[in-house]
């Protein structure tokens, strides 16, 4: 049996598709072990995963590094600059014992020693991202985190080249670890970890939907694209606490406001504007909350709740108002739900934008993300039958996706040769 090592970091929303894949995976008879940060030992586990833990722990070292690397603007140069690229020794230790013996290393872009070893041991070592933000096509140009002021810039995709260019010089000095690491092994400089160095020569896979961005001529080759990878947990289907299921049935849809796994952390005045503005619209409404307090004096018509998987209630909502990252924007269409998406940093102002133009979503920032400015998107959301239809065309086109199944056959493919 082949032996698989996955490689992730992240939050939630990078860490659910690795599992997905390690339990198709084993599904077929393949040993798969997963690599990630010591805070999600238990929960793999308990899917009787291997588990091998994964430096730096960025979400377990409090709420002023998360704000830090969820600041819209410079949130990316950050986790990268000061957290990621200065750790790469500390991955490379991490993982360099468990490399000699496996059979393949499939790893997201943020684990930078991947080209290392593949050089340095000869293993077989394949590549994913997870949204279409990093792959960067010049013919479908992303929407990148930058000021409000400044991001008109970005509606003219000839200045994505530019972009691109000037992206790759002023970040050449943040990589500088994993250069001198290289240098130390005897390898070459080797490419730019953010652009070309982060593809696998052998096989580059995209897992998300052609719904999110439909495969581009100047994706790196070898690329598969899967569509989305889901991973639902044990309880996703099982029956609702019975407060979440009276609430449910006591009235029309609620819409449903959630901020994922990595922005529920520094959430600001998210939870209260949101709860005013279903209190201004006269709607019913559930808080996803995490280990926030709830507002106070919340009314009957809205539920506060830690958590509830998005499998299962996202689509009992009538709009699903998040954060955009790529996990909880997938989930949102499998459900074909319309959506309100409040960026905080990252892919999610791209992931926004694109379903914005796909007619099934509109956009409000952070900074004006006030309980009337709020009402009033939602209000012409809800009233939106296109975008009620787009949304539910949408969804069964992301729930008849074979992602587990192509990324495994892609993959035991690769074994074959």
């Amino acid at each position: 049996m082949p032996r698989i090592l996955i490689a992730t970091y992240g939050s939630l929303g990078d860490l659910h598709p690795a599992i997905a894949l390690a339990g198709g995976l084993q599904a077929r008879g393949h040993q798969v072990e997963i690599a990630t940060s010591e805070m999600y030992r238990a929960k793999i586990a308990a899917l009787g995963l291997g588990f091998h833990a994964l430096r730096p722990d960025l979400l377990a070292q409090g709420e002023h590094i998360i704000a830090d690397i969820m600041d819209g603007p410079r949130g990316s140069e950050r986790l990268m600059r000061k957290y990621l690229f200065p750790a790469v020794r500390s991955m490379h230790a991490d993982l360099l014992p468990l490399i000699g013996r496996i059979d393949l290393l499939v790893t997201s872009e943020l684990v930078f020693p991947a080209p290392i070893f593949a050089a340095t041991q000869g293993v077989r070592w394949v590549s994913y991202q997870l949204a279409p933000v990093s792959l960067f096509s010049l013919h479908d140009p992303p929407v990148l985190p930058a000021p409000d002021a400044v991001r008109w810039l970005q509606r003219g995709g000839w200045l994505h080249r530019a972009i691109k260019t000037i992206a790759k010089r002023v970040s050449h000095s943040w990589w500088r670890p994993i250069r001198e690491l290289r240098a130390e092994l005897g390898l070459p400089p080797g490419e730019h970890p953010l652009f070309e160095g982060k593809y696998s020569p052998r096989l580059n896979l995209a897992l998300f939907s052609p719904v999110l961005q439909p495969p581009q001529p100047d994706w790196p080759r070898p690329t598969v694209q899967t569509g989305f990878l889901f991973h639902d947990e044990e309880t996703a289907f099982a029956a609702l606490p019975p407060t979440v299921a009276g609430f449910l049935a006591a009235g029309e849809a609620p819409i449903v406001f959630t901020l994922g796994s990595a922005a529920v952390y520094v959430p600001g005045d998210f939870y209260a504007e949101s709860a005013e503005a279903a209190r201004l619209l006269g709607r019913r409404a559930i808080l996803l909350l995490g280990k926030n307090a709830p507002p106070p004096h919340l009314p009957a018509s809205i539920l506060a709740w830690d958590y509830l998987p998005f499998a299962q209630i996202f689509p009992q909502a009538a709009v699903v108002v998040h954060q955009g990252g790529v996990g909880t924007t997938a989930q949102t269409l499998r459900a074909g739900r319309p959506m309100l998406v409040v960026p905080f940093a990252h892919d999610q102002f791209d992931n926004a934008a694109r379903m914005k133009r796909l007619g099934l979503g509109r956009i409000l920032s952070r900074k004006r993300y006030r309980a009337a400015a709020v009402a009033k998107e939602l209000g012409a959301l809800l009233s939106d039958n296109v975008a009620r239809d787009t949304a539910e065309k949408l969804g069964a086109r992301v729930r008849a996706e074979r992602g587990v199944e192509s990324a495994c056959d892609a993959l035991e493919h690769l074994l074959a040769k």
